[in-house]
């Protein structure tokens, strides 16, 4: 029976297959922390998010708590370290960052205590009952789906963070792969997509929801034209260039007060030696990939629109962001009125359908993915970034928190975050799908997230 708190159906568990997913995690988690200096443990490359050692001690002990504690009503493993692991922060600015300056557990003791977590999560997935249905987290495997999607997405956040740490305090892969550079970025083009439907929100049979992606409906969507390939470097380079970070016609109020510092009027993930134009890759700084694409604040992008729509020399268009909406009608809309799973159809999200699942550490040239086309013939929705929307994060009509998780969305509901769609090259396949909503504030530069400019019919 579907309902509008998480888990939308109740299925028989593959338990076997659900443990195998919960080891694919771990050890993908440990990979990671394994990547980073020892003498870098502690550090906290972003200021407005926590040091990389409280995210190895939150991993386990979220899946603890809410599992095990609020599922199965089991006393805590170490009270102590799950209290002081059990959530992360999203402050405005540094003045909300409370752990500044705090001693932290060794990682000997916080691995300790992963494996004594992992042991007992593991042997609940297998043996327990872990889809109670007198449980409202348990019920339909609520609360083992919550932590078995809430791991992926910490491991996404931690490659941006890593992303900001000095290249000496990186252990670099043994076998890395090279970035695809690519030449020139295609150039510009869009298409025009006729007025339509377009249906948010998880189906009623999906194993698992968020409590955002609930309740499913269907909106009506004007028609519009949509640029085929995400905004890219070279575009970008073109708006830096021509003085757009100087132009406060461009820029709302706060996007214009988060500039970066005077001499540094550009993305983040750039910069400018002698000259010259580069990118901070993952594991090397590289000459600007020009056919890549930019990586931006919401702030920035809604920038870079009005500019491409009243720029010198050009004529005024009403460029813009899509709406969520618009986004999901050039995903998984077709001319035939149907409406797909995912941009290329029903097949499973592989790696001949985008740059996600941990595939690559940096993004890839637009257009590399010509079997992952939506059916309107748009390029790279779901992959290398997620893409910014112009839709506040806010509930749809009837959304109710889920219980393994209530805080989980309810408190971003605030104004201040922007719905993103799609996936990045970090983003696990199991939150490839359609319903997905990803969200971050306007000023937030740290994520991989670009975008692409929509003009209405």
């Amino acid at each position: 029976m579907a309902t509008s708190m998480g888990s939308t159906a109740s299925t028989a568990l593959d338990r076997e297959s659900l443990a195998s997913w919960y080891d694919r995690n771990r050890e993908r988690s440990e990979e990671f922390f394994d990547s980073i200096a020892p003498e870098a443990y502690e550090a906290r490359p972003i200021p407005l998010r926590h040091p990389f050692c409280f995210y190895e001690g939150h991993l386990p002990a979220f899946s603890a708590i809410t599992l095990l504690q609020r599922g199965l009503g089991d006393p805590p493993i170490h009270a102590e370290l799950e209290t002081l692991f059990q959530r992360g922060i999203d402050p405005e600015d540094e003045s909300g960052v409370t752990e500044k300056g705090r001693a932290w557990p060794s990682r000997i003791e916080i691995r300790s205590y992963a494996a004594s977590a992992d042991r007992a999560v593991r042997e609940a997935i297998l043996t327990r009952d872990v889809e109670d249905s007198s449980s409202a987290v348990l019920r339909g495997g609520l609360g083992l789906h919550t932590i078995l999607e809430h791991e992926p997405m910490h491991q996404e956040t931690l490659r941006y963070i890593r992303h900001r740490l000095p290249y000496d305090l990186r252990i670099r892969p043994e076998e890395m792969r090279p970035p695809v550079i690519g030449g020139e970025p295609p150039p510009p083009r869009s298409v025009r997509l006729p007025a339509g439907r377009a249906t948010l929100g998880a189906s009623p049979d999906a194993p698992f929801a968020w409590d955002n992606e609930l309740p499913r409906h269907s909106v009506d969507v004007d028609a519009f034209s949509i640029d085929v390939h995400s905004v890219t470097n070279r575009d970008y380079l073109e708006f830096v260039e021509a003085g757009g970070y100087e132009d406060e016609s461009l820029w709302d109020a706060e996007g214009w007060s988060a500039r970066r510092p005077e001499g540094e009027r550009y993305p983040l993930f750039w910069e400018r030696q002698r000259g010259v134009w580069l990118w901070r890759g993952m594991w090397d700084l590289i000459p600007l990939p020009m056919a890549w694409p930019v990586y931006v604040t919401h702030a920035e992008a809604s920038a870079y629109a009005r500019w491409k729509g009243k720029g010198k020399g050009r004529t005024a268009n009403g460029s813009r962001l899509p709406t969520e909406a618009e986004f999901h009608r050039a995903a998984f809309g077709s001319p035939d009125g149907r409406e797909r799973a995912h941009p290329w159809g029903d097949a499973p999200a592989d790696s001949t359908r985008g740059n996600f699942d941990f595939a690559s550490d940096d993004p890839v040239p637009v257009g590399s993915f010509p079997l992952g086309r939506s059916a309107w013939g748009v390029e790279d929705l779901v992959g290398n970034g997620w893409e910014w929307t112009s839709t506040p994060f806010a509930p749809f009509e009837g959304f109710e928190p889920m219980a393994s998780y209530p805080q989980y969305s309810a408190d971003f509901f605030d104004g201040k975050h922007w719905v993103m769609k799609g996936a990045s090259p970090a983003t696990a396949k199991e939150l490839v799908r359609a319903s997905f909503r990803n969200w971050f504030r306007g000023t937030y530069p740290y994520v991989y997230a670009k975008f692409r400019t929509v003009r209405s019919a």
